[in-house]
């Protein structure tokens, strides 16, 4: 809506079109896309170009105005991409074009891409565009240079852009679904994602996840303050007092039974794990990977920080996969490398060398379980001491 009135956007709703391929594919995603036959129902149009919403354009790209009837980008050798494709409007092709989704015409992906490849199954040996100098229209169908469609994937070999043939105008994002740009995690993992944020900030902005991101992050500051404020808790003692009578207890604490050693190391090692994975499914999708990867670990910290008052864990330990994930996104984020193998082979080489800290520090984290410090001595149930031991200083608990 805001675009509508901002930009003067047009935007036409229609019924979603029966997909009578659903069935045969594996991906939901792709149930709507014979949505993209509407486009040549804009008869009041001379010229449509039909875009995916992970496109990102370079530079201006009005000539593609100019091509014929239908013309697209070959990204696979034998296959036409339709992430972009432009079409002349046409009442005769839409209605054929409805007719062949009623008879269930032969669809070899059950989805946009391969119905609208078998219904101009001779693109490939169509001429290539190139738009004439004078504006003039042309007619027929024509292949697009692959500038217009440039797969992300050429882009992080070189980390440069190197395709000859066209103008760089149109970058394409034909990744795993989880990996799209418009997915804050998805940067600094794919460099160019960054780029599709600046391009939508200003456009579509960000307004409707900011409200989400700010709240999030004022939970998470309380959470730090009270943590740091906080003594310990109820909590912390039942977790180390345990209840009942003195001798049962005594063999608790002293002895710790294997199984009770096991039940609280992974209690303790599930709610680590959620301070890290909590944050990362409440935070808006779509937000920019900037605000995205900042609110994640504020919240992974905040949230650590509740692990580490409540079970008195030591706290580098506890951090130190909250430091290596700053490190892997400071890796990758490196403008710096030559290519993209060079930068493959420094993240790979960063992982090798953190494997074994996060291994020492898992492993401080289990074994301070095993043991009662002095520092915790202080809250356990005086009626743990016996009386008629010595006073010796090696004979306290630890």
């Amino acid at each position: 809506m805001a675009m509508e009135e901002e930009d003067g956007a047009k935007v036409v709703r229609v019924e979603n079109l029966n997909n009578p391929y659903q069935s045969e594919s594996n991906h939901d995603r792709f149930k709507l896309t014979l949505n993209k036959l509407y486009a040549w129902s804009l008869v009041e149009y001379e010229r449509v170009i039909m875009l995916d919403a992970d496109n990102l354009f370079l530079q201006n790209t009005d000539e593609l105005f100019q091509c014929g009837h239908f013309c697209a980008v070959f990204i696979n050798p034998c296959i036409f991409h339709t992430g972009l494709f432009v079409l002349q409007p046409s009442s005769k092709v839409f209605k054929k074009m409805l007719h062949d989704l009623d008879i269930k015409r032969d669809n070899p992906d059950a989805a946009d891409q391969g119905f609208i490849g078998g219904y101009f199954p001779c693109l490939l040996d169509q001429p290539m565009f190139h738009p004439p100098p004078n504006g003039t229209k042309l007619d027929g169908t024509f292949r697009l240079p692959l500038g217009y469609q440039m797969d992300a994937s050429y882009y992080y070999l070189k980390l440069r852009w190197s395709v000859p043939c066209g103008p760089n105008s149109v970058i394409t994002f034909p990744s795993a679904p989880w990996l799209k740009p418009w997915y804050w995690w998805s940067w600094p993992v794919l460099p160019l994602g960054i780029q599709w944020h600046q391009q939508r900030q200003q456009t579509l902005g960000y307004d409707s996840e900011m409200p989400v991101v700010l709240i999030q992050g004022l939970v998470y500051l309380g959470i730090i303050a009270i943590t740091h404020l906080a003594r310990p808790s109820w909590l912390s003692k039942l977790w180390y007092r345990g209840g009942g009578d003195k001798n049962v207890m005594i063999s608790i604490i002293i002895i710790q039974s294997r199984s009770l050693i096991i039940i609280k190391a992974v209690v303790m090692l599930s709610i680590m794990m959620t301070s890290y994975l909590f944050p990362f499914l409440v935070i808006p999708h779509t937000i920019h990977p900037i605000i995205g990867w900042g609110t994640y670990l504020l919240g992974s910290f905040a949230l650590s920080c509740i692990a580490i008052k409540v079970f008195l864990l030591p706290v580098v330990p506890v951090l130190t996969p909250w430091v290596g994930i700053i490190g892997v996104l400071l890796v990758m984020a490196c403008p710096w490398y030559n290519d993209g193998v060079v930068r493959a082979l420094f993240v790979f080489a960063y992982a090798f060398c953190a494997a074994p800290v996060l291994w020492i520090s898992l492993g401080k984290i289990v074994s301070s379980r095993h043991t009662i410090s002095l520092e915790r001595e202080g809250f356990l149930p005086s009626r743990l001491v016996d009386p008629t031991q010595p006073s010796d200083p090696f004979n306290k608990l630890y």
